[in-house]
């Protein structure tokens, strides 16, 4: 889409959603206007979600005993394979999963890995190359119930003594760059009443150990919201500074083609609410039927490039999910899932990446 196709489609959106009353932050909605006009043509990945090993079901069959086996040098090659891509941001998916834990703490069994402390290891590779982390505060429960995990009282001490913790042992890096609340919140229509207590209570904790941390969440089932005030007020009481929509393109939830109305309706409901930053986390995989649900790199020029292309003009920056496991760089020296695919959709992205001017 070009500069003049967006603001055709710009002020029709605005008229279709309603938004005629003047918005509160005009330095802000117009900063948003600005840099969403003159970046509207397709932004590059510029970060991924990151795990230890896949929280539960068999989506991450195919890199979940590669991750596990990984040596401290192994997590550091991975680090810096993953910035020469370009990317500067990682989100960590989860410090806990169903009731261990991946650090030594008196909160839950450590998860036995090859490496005996991931974090420290992928932090200070971090410092080194400049990646920024947004680290997980999660998952604290029994299950991955994700409503129990935003609600259980118990589960909220353990959450909050978590990050303490994690804090306190983790904090001094420079990459630590923030956090990720990382129990998924969903949109039908609109957020449900007990996520704006479980934000704003990590967010509160959050700045309570540190002032300058970023906060960042991930809702899904962005084909479902109801794009008017009563859904704009939410983000307004939401305190978070960065909302990453799902696209949900991977998952078969949102097609297409269907995208980037969804997403531009979506950066109106922000320009308005005038508070969080409006992000996308960009789905990279596919499901492989023959293992039951077991992800697998979709194709880069037919499918994900034109994903890119319909969410950029309404986002500051476009993260994915995800590298690990879905891409490696050829000859890497921590391969994890699929060779082949994987390296083919590395390729195939950095092809595209180094043919631009960014």
């Amino acid at each position: 889409m070009d500069r003049r196709s967006f603001l055709r489609v710009f002020g029709l959106g605005a008229a279709s959603f309603g938004l005629t009353s003047a918005f509160p932050g005009p330095s802000f909605a117009a900063s948003l206007k600005d840099e969403a006009a003159k970046n509207a043509s397709i932004k590059p990945i510029s970060g991924s979600w990151f795990e230890f090993n896949h929280p539960g079901g068999k989506e991450g069959v195919n890199w979940d005993g590669d991750l596990t086996n990984f040596t401290a040098q192994m997590w550091r090659d991975k680090i810096f394979e993953i910035r020469e891509t370009g990317m500067e941001y990682l989100v960590l998916m989860n410090m806990a999963t169903c009731g261990k834990a991946y650090f030594d703490t008196a909160l839950a069994p450590k998860i036995q890995m090859g490496c005996d402390d991931p974090l420290e290891e992928v932090l200070s590779a971090a410092d080194e190359c400049g990646i920024k982390f947004f680290v997980s505060n999660g998952f604290w429960g029994d299950d991955l119930d994700a409503v129990k995990m935003m609600t259980d009282k118990d589960i909220a001490k353990k959450r909050e003594s978590a990050m303490e913790e994690i804090w306190g042992r983790y904090g001094h890096h420079k990459s630590f760059y923030g956090w990720y609340f990382s129990n998924e919140c969903w949109l039908d229509p609109y957020y449900g009443e007990f996520v704006q207590p479980y934000v704003n209570e990590s967010s509160r904790i959050a700045h309570s150990l540190c002032s300058s941390t970023r906060t960042l969440i991930a809702p899904y089932n962005i084909k479902k919201v109801k794009f008017d005030d009563t859904f704009v007020r939410q983000l307004e009481d939401l305190d978070v500074d960065i909302v990453a929509y799902q696209d949900g393109v991977g998952v078969n939830s949102t097609k297409l083609e269907d995208s980037a109305k969804y997403f531009e309706k979506l950066y109106l409901a922000h320009q308005k609410a005038a508070r969080s930053r409006i992000w996308a986390d960009m789905e990279l995989f596919s499901f492989e039927q023959t293992t039951h649900g077991s992800l697998i790199p979709a194709d880069f020029n037919g499918r994900i490039l034109k994903q890119m292309e319909a969410i950029s003009p309404y986002v500051d920056k476009i993260l994915v999910y995800q590298y690990l496991g879905i891409m490696n760089k050829p000859f890497s020296k921590a391969p994890a899932g699929l060779t082949d695919c994987s390296e083919k959709l590395y390729t195939d992205y950095m092809n595209w990446y180094k043919s631009q001017k960014f």
